[in-house]
């Protein structure tokens, strides 16, 4: 069953462009201080004097803390993912999922003209492909 081109949601109508920003600096507690605040499970990680974007999420917080490592002392630049795939807003979520489930990613970093324009989680799919088929 094909979708109808007016029927494919995109990327634009589903992401947050609500961002948490932080920098390479931050410790793990203090990101996960914010990320438990917003209510959020990624930051976006900016870091002017290397890479540029990087995406610290819950999941990396977690690894380090099952390690024993200290989340005062640990820095979100060193526990990032630097490999980051960016979305486009004009995607459809069909072509989005299929990157999280590609790259294993919960997140997709949304970019347009060079610069952070939103986060799509896998959630933000979800939800926008259930209000698709909820009837009122």
């Amino acid at each position: 069953m094909h979708k109808r081109r007016e029927d494919v949601v995109r990327v634009s109508e589903g992401m947050s462009s609500l961002v948490l920003m932080i920098g390479p600096g931050h410790t793990l507690r203090q990101a996960a201080r914010l990320m438990a605040a917003r209510k959020v499970g990624a930051a976006v990680v900016h870091d002017a004097d290397s890479q540029g974007y990087g995406i610290l999420t819950e999941r990396d917080i977690l690894r380090s803390v099952a390690a024993g490592q200290d989340p005062d002392v640990e820095v979100a630049g060193e526990h990032l993912t630097r490999d980051v795939v960016f979305a486009d807003p004009a995607w459809s979520l069909d072509e989005a999922a299929a990157a999280m489930l590609r790259g294993e990613f919960r997140h997709l970093v949304v970019t347009s003209g060079g610069g952070v324009a939103g986060i799509l989680s896998m959630r933000d799919v979800v939800r926008c492909w259930s209000d698709q088929h909820v009837t009122v």
